[in-house]
């Protein structure tokens, strides 16, 4: 099994034909210079090791995907434990970083106190580091849907596994029931022990990744294998790392699909909240993003 990395005119193909589409839209979706394309995978790589077909935008449209409606509008983050100042991505910039990468309105539940042996706790046996067991979180936010809810995110500090058998997961989700839990644990330097310059900045590029790569999968959008994109999936952190923040023309065009919001706007709020929690890099290529748009 090996790779190919896609031509440019199946990169266009996968995201269809866009003259019927509003004049903004039409311009976020031009690649033009502003998308890299997906690098060609090193052998422990996620497409070295995994064989995806790769999801176009019609694929998407022909599976019916899950969206928002009329009653279920609103993502909730559901904190499991504490979230330590300076020691985990503050919940609040989370929040108002979901809000603006989806378009949608987002609540803070407040942060789960689980009773004796609701949920099965083991000591990792090579870090040592306290972990949950997903699956107990799962069947925990299944009982706590709101009536209004697109997905209930459930996001924590403590490492996870979902077996015995496994040393760890980042996270774990069932789509059915629009649930998700996801660990920030390994996502800080200190994890590993690194005294990283700017740590709690990177932390909080990490964790913004993670959330909206894995939020995405709730309203149905796969993996991407046309361009380097926020969903290129990982093996490991190295790889996750060099992913952009940014969804590829492919993958915007499915969550606008479902969202309906304006590209001119959204970009509009994640540049502000890019250059206010200092993620460089992202809110330059946005301001790019947004001279190209605005120009319409």
């Amino acid at each position: 099994m090996r790779f190919t990395p896609p031509r440019p005119h199946e990169c266009r193909r996968a995201i269809g034909l866009t003259e019927e589409c509003a004049e903004r839209l039409r311009k976020a979706l031009d690649p033009g210079g502003d998308f890299q394309p997906i690098p060609e995978p090193g052998p422990h790589d996620w497409l070295a090791n995994h064989d995806e077909p790769g999801q176009s935008f019609e694929d998407f449209v022909r599976c019916r995907p899950n969206a928002p409606n009329e009653l279920r509008r609103t993502i909730y983050l559901q904190p499991l434990g504490e979230f330590p100042v300076g020691k985990s991505p503050p919940l609040e910039r989370l929040a108002e970083f979901a809000e603006a990468f989806f378009m949608m309105d987002v609540a803070m539940l407040p942060s789960a106190r689980f009773t004796q042996g609701e949920i099965t706790t083991r000591s990792n046996p090579y870090t040592r580091e306290t972990q949950l067991l997903t699956g107990d979180i799962l069947a925990y936010l299944r009982r706590r849907v709101p009536d209004d809810a697109h997905c209930v995110l459930g996001i924590t500090v403590y490492d996870l596994y979902p077996d015995p058998s496994w040393n760890f997961v980042f996270g774990q989700a069932s789509l059915r029931d629009r649930i998700g839990v996801y660990s920030f644990a390994r996502y800080d330097p200190a994890f590993y022990g690194e005294d990283v310059k700017d740590a709690e900045t990177l932390m909080l590029r990490r964790s913004c990744k993670v959330l909206a790569h894995e939020t995405a999968h709730m309203f149905g959008i796969q993996h991407c294998i046309f361009f380097h994109c926020l969903m290129n999936g990982s093996n490991h952190l190295d790889e996750s790392d060099a992913r952009p923040l940014h969804l590829c023309p492919v993958d915007l065009r499915k969550l606008n699909f479902s969202l309906q919001f304006d590209a001119l706007a959204r970009y509009r709020r994640l540049h502000d909240f890019y250059a206010a929690v200092g993620i460089d890099d992202e809110a330059r290529w946005l301001a790019k993003r947004l001279e190209h748009i605005g120009s319409s």
